[in-house]
């Protein structure tokens, strides 16, 4: 008798622990393809890892069990070849069962997560197929209407699945490797807000803390381009190159009416003696007027430029990064192989100016200061 009343708490007990188990469960159907390897990924943070390879029954069946902590659900894939068979987001104690065939189609039940998983890359694929057909009809309008359409309602479905770990992989989704559909830099938002309610759900899931990571970068540029739109518009190039102490000069931040912005290589001995012969008299004769050079080596040896400028004493602001034709400064301004090239630079706008010797340059100084 005492063993008849232990029986139903012993099964209740056995069915109590199988729901709490650290595994989640799949059992899985390939229809038409028995003896078959298939490959078992799982999602970190950057990439879907191979964790394990399993087989077919003959009958096409088979299952697979994965460890899965409590409130860290698990992105899990099944392949057969390069052809995806099923994408499953598991969590702890779930008994998932999946029916798929060889061309990757594929049903789930048991995992309400999983089944919005599925739904969530039939959308993005019919996207990409109507996205892709109106590109190659050469119909561009189309092609941006299809991506607008699409990218709000993956707004929408964010918003409304806000305790759903699914918003993440929408979130990530890649038109091509430099086209997110979430690519403006306005989205920062939508990453921390999905942030901020999944973070009170899975606290502990990477996939969230890498979630976390990305909203903090996306909001660190927002406030940069919003920075820049707040500036004062700049009618040149912006430069900052190292001097000869090693510190950055920001063309920006001279306090001179005149900038004379001088491109040129201390190799050079023609241009050595035109910095002593021209530059200096007339900068000792026109920079307490409100006149400025810097001057930009465009040298890959830096030594020989500090030799040039410490032997020619040479008192204007000179910078040099040692890249030559491959400094950034020398691309935004569009050097080419000669030298010197020069710019002038009038009340913080780039004028059209051609300096052609002493003379044409002390002309220029005494009209413009």
């Amino acid at each position: 008798m005492k063993n008849q009343v232990y029986l139903p708490a012993l099964a209740a007990f056995c069915i109590g622990a199988a729901a709490c188990s650290p595994k989640a469960e799949v059992k899985g159907m390939l229809t038409g393809a028995p003896d078959t390897q298939i490959v078992v990924k799982q999602l970190t943070t950057s990439s879907d890892d191979v964790i394990d390879t399993i087989k077919t029954a003959s009958d096409g069946s088979y299952s697979y069990r994965l460890e899965v902590r409590e409130g860290e659900p698990e992105f899990v894939y099944f392949y057969k070849g390069e052809t995806k068979l099923a994408s499953l987001l598991l969590e702890k104690g779930d008994r998932v069962k999946v029916v798929s065939d060889t061309l990757g189609n594929y049903s789930v039940e048991g995992s309400g997560e999983s089944l919005k998983l599925q739904q969530i890359e039939r959308d993005f694929s019919d996207f990409m197929q109507r996205f892709g057909d109106a590109l190659e009809a050469g119909d561009n309008p189309s092609a941006s209407r299809q991506y607008i359409e699409y990218y709000r309602s993956r707004v929408i479905y964010v918003m409304e699945n806000r305790k759903s770990i699914t918003t993440i992989p929408v979130l990530y989704q890649k038109i091509n490797p430099d086209f997110p559909v979430f690519s403006q830099s306005t989205d920062a938002i939508h990453f921390k807000n999905a942030y901020d309610s999944l973070l009170t759900v899975y606290p502990a899931s990477r996939y969230v803390k890498a979630l976390g990571q990305e909203a903090d970068r996306r909001f660190r540029l927002l406030n940069l381009s919003q920075r820049i739109s707040e500036a004062p518009e700049m009618s040149y190039p912006e430069l900052e190159l190292p001097s000869i102490d090693g510190s950055k000069v920001r063309l920006g931040s001279l306090d001179a009416k005149v900038i004379l912005v001088y491109f040129w290589s201390a190799a050079d001995a023609a241009q050595k003696m035109f910095n002593q012969d021209v530059l200096l008299p007339v900068y000792n004769a026109y920079h307490p007027k409100g006149f400025e050079i810097y001057a930009v080596s465009l040298d890959t040896d830096k030594g020989t430029w500090a030799s040039a400028v410490n032997n020619q004493k040479l008192p204007w602001i000179n910078v040099c990064d040692g890249l030559g034709p491959a400094s950034r400064a020398a691309v935004l301004y569009n050097i080419g192989n000669q030298l010197p090239v020069s710019f002038m630079i009038v009340d913080g706008s780039l004028v059209d100016a051609t300096i052609q010797g002493e003379a044409s340059l002390r002309k220029f100084l005494d009209s413009n200061l």
